[in-house]
């Protein structure tokens, strides 16, 4: 049965600030102990990768013990038949240390195409004034490295103090994740009180799950059951203001795609009509905030899931 997540921060007691080395070789060989509390520590970097690797997405990867971490050890420990506690308890940490493959994080060397774009130098809040935009894009390389990695853009800064990312040929630390999702995906579940998005396959297993922000009280969610239509790539995003209003924008308008879109750079589309799945131009608040009524994921959870589903596809809400 499905479960709710806790809401409690943090796995154990936390304990005083120690200095933390982020090198690739204490990032890599982090092991799990005890008396880990609240706050960063390559072993909870370590471990949201081997999530992210196992389709326990705990959002952007920042090594740190906030709730989507927590809301992704349970859903891993739910899909293995662990002891749900919600917390990186040995069990879990020995479970997903035996099925880890490949070293949690790598070295990369920015490429002249990562430098290339297309950027922009700022993205106006006003829909107005994005709409007159040629496209949505990134802002900056580090932006769009910390998304493609899973990463969240400050944390790919602390553990490479000395990267300018703007050279070609510069070498950064950087995440070791997944893009595939498994291909029998046949129904998911919005689980709106847990702020999680989970995906089943024909057997009615639980094969992954997402952090996601899920409507509010003002633009909430639809209820029931639901089917996906339709996927579309690089959308452009259609503002009514007749679903809700942002700023004074009482009319109309066309925004050009791109990652930094208010859908991201995918749409999901559902039976209800204009609602969907889709991305976000800030995946570190993926769940930490309300929608405007649909299912909005990291970028990469939404492409990754994109690839997997099809028309016919049901996806469920719950409270």
């Amino acid at each position: 049965m499905l479960q709710a997540q806790p809401n409690s921060p943090s796995p154990v007691a936390s304990k005083p600030t120690v200095a933390v080395s982020w090198g690739i070789d204490q990032l890599n060989q982090a092991q799990w102990d005890a008396s880990l509390g609240r706050g960063q520590f390559p072993a909870y970097a370590r471990a949201q990768v081997m999530l992210n690797t196992q389709h326990a997405s705990p959002g952007a990867i920042d090594a740190m013990s906030g709730k989507n971490f927590l809301k992704a050890l349970s859903a891993y420990q739910q899909m293995n038949a662990l002891n749900i506690s919600g917390t990186l308890d040995r069990e879990t940490w020995e479970h997903l240390v035996a099925r880890q493959q490949q070293d949690a994080f790598q070295y990369y060397t920015i490429q002249a195409e990562d430098l290339k774009g297309p950027y922009v130098n700022s993205i106006p809040r006003d829909y107005a004034l994005q709409a007159k935009m040629q496209g949505l894009h990134y802002t900056r390389v580090s932006e769009m490295l910390a998304e493609k990695f899973h990463m969240d853009e400050n944390f790919l800064k602390q553990i490479n103090p000395k990267a300018n990312f703007s050279k070609v040929g510069e070498r950064i630390v950087v995440s070791n994740v997944r893009n595939e999702l498994p291909t029998d995906i046949t129904l998911i579940v919005a689980h709106k009180g847990a702020r999680q998005l989970y995906m089943f396959n024909a057997q009615n297993q639980m094969v992954a799950s997402f952090p996601a922000s899920i409507g509010a009280s003002n633009t909430p969610s639809p209820k029931g059951t639901h089917t996906i239509t339709k996927v579309v790539k690089n959308p452009f995003y259609g503002y009514s203001p007749k679903n809700f209003v942002q700023g004074k924008n009482n009319k109309p308008l066309t925004l050009p795609p791109g990652p930094n879109g208010p859908v991201g750079n995918i749409w999901i589309a559902l039976s209800k009509p204009s609602f969907g799945i889709h991305g976000t131009a800030n995946p570190s608040l993926i769940s930490k905030t309300a929608s405007h009524g649909c299912i909005r994921l990291t970028n990469w959870d939404a492409n990754d899931l994109g690839r997997k589903v099809s028309a016919g596809t049901v996806v469920k809400f719950v409270d």
